[in-house]
């Protein structure tokens, strides 16, 4: 790449990078490591097989989003109508809100290790995180959340440090038991863990809210696919880590609580350097998507009701916009520290997400064949490939939604 195109590359980067930090959640990295305990590396494949379908869905986003000027629910408004408008961001309320919850989950989680209560390393994450949007513009909330959500990264040193089989690796990935119920549960909480609706609703809206063009979207598109690729590396380190240790150690073990995650590390690590380093990535998961789930939020709902709604206004200009983000955060604390099963909740989450997809993908690939000029709109073999992923995806999220009557 020339010097000019990095350059213009690195002040178009971002959005992309901080959605794909954000999709490896807390609830990410706890179903993951259920994945990995009861399972071994029978889902390996099955992240493998995410990484272009989670980049299928963002760039759709990111071309709306560009190409446009204008976020996915006020599109839908526009051009289905209010009704339509406001079903889909309520999909993204509910979802948002389910998240949130896991972040925090992650946060108190990781407090917890260190003997912090729950109340406190929770109430510091939504002061924080309230903070870094009331006081920052966009530009600035971007890199915090890339340099927070950078922590993510320490799960691949933790996965190589585990000494996972090569042997077992290869045997995962051609033993897939679909007709085993708790397996198909993982297979769609996997797929609810890495497309979420809050991510579409999110990308669109940063990469108006950043100012970027219909110029800048091949370079959006390398940002969108580097996020996808760098997401599920984590994912995949996660899910390795965990199957090299709880899952050889104590082959089909369901995790009950975040600690067990954390001590199936640290024989391999030391205990004080194993719990270090895995509070770093799960704080660094935690805090980069409560940023991205309470603006995703905060934007979905202003371009639906049509109050101002951007980082580049302060709090006196777009009042409603810092009220609904921080009202997220607070509510999703509140729920943290009232006391539940932290894992059971996550994976939960994850599932009741892609119970979610079919509403949201719906709508954006009809955006996708409808409002795009000629040029950028889908068409052809790509159009029925693209089509053909959101088919699958939103009959994994009816599944998802029948699962528990069966």
């Amino acid at each position: 790449m020339k010097r000019s195109s990095l350059l213009g590359f690195l002040a178009i980067f971002g959005p992309g990078l901080v959605v794909m930090f954000a999709d490896t959640d807390a609830g990410s990295v706890i179903t993951a490591s259920q994945s990995g305990a009861v399972w071994g590396y029978k889902l390996l494949l099955l992240q493998i097989v995410l990484i272009p379908i989670v980049y299928m869905v963002q760039e759709l986003a990111v071309r709306l989003g560009l190409v446009t000027g204008k976020g996915h629910g006020e599109l839908i408004r526009e051009y289905f109508g209010k009704r339509w408008a406001w079903l889909s961001v309520s999909t993204l309320v509910v979802a948002c809100l389910g998240a949130l919850v896991t972040e925090f989950a992650g946060v108190a989680g990781a407090g917890m290790l260190f003997g912090i209560p729950s109340w406190l390393s929770v109430s510091m994450a939504v002061l924080f995180l309230s903070v870094v949007a009331w006081t920052g513009s966009y530009l600035s909330v971007e890199r915090i959340a890339i340099f927070i959500g950078s922590f993510e990264l320490i799960f691949l040193v933790v996965a190589w440090w585990a000494h996972p089989s090569p042997a077992a690796m290869l045997s995962g990935l051609t033993q897939i038991p679909w007709r085993h119920s708790g397996y198909m549960y993982l297979v769609v909480a996997n797929v609810g863990a890495v497309i979420m609706p809050w991510m579409v609703f999110y990308h669109q809206s940063a990469v108006v809210d950043k100012g970027l063009k219909v110029k800048d979207l091949r370079a959006s598109r390398r940002d969108t696919a580097l996020g996808a690729v760098i997401t599920q590396l984590i994912m995949i380190a996660i899910l390795v880590a965990t199957a090299a240790t709880i899952g050889v150690n104590h082959p089909g073990k369901p995790l009950d609580t975040v600690q067990q995650i954390a001590d199936a590390l640290t024989p391999f690590l030391g205990k004080t350097v194993g719990t270090i380093l895995f509070a770093m990535g799960m704080v660094g998961a935690s805090l980069v998507a409560a940023i991205v789930v309470s603006l995703a939020t905060a934007w979905g709902l202003g371009e639906v009701s049509g109050y101002k709604r951007s980082l580049e206004h302060n709090p006196r200009e777009a009042p409603w916009f810092y009220i609904i983000y921080t009202s997220m955060l607070v509510i999703g604390g509140i729920t943290v520290v009232s006391g539940i099963n932290l894992i059971d909740l996550s994976v939960g989450v994850q599932v009741m997400n892609a119970a979610l997809l079919p509403i949201v993908l719906g709508f954006l690939y009809l955006l996708a064949l409808k409002v795009l000029p000629k040029r950028y709109r889908l068409h052809g073999t790509y159009a029925v490939v693209v089509g053909v992923v959101v088919a699958a995806a939103s009959i994994l999220g009816i599944y998802a939604a029948i699962i528990p009557f069966f």
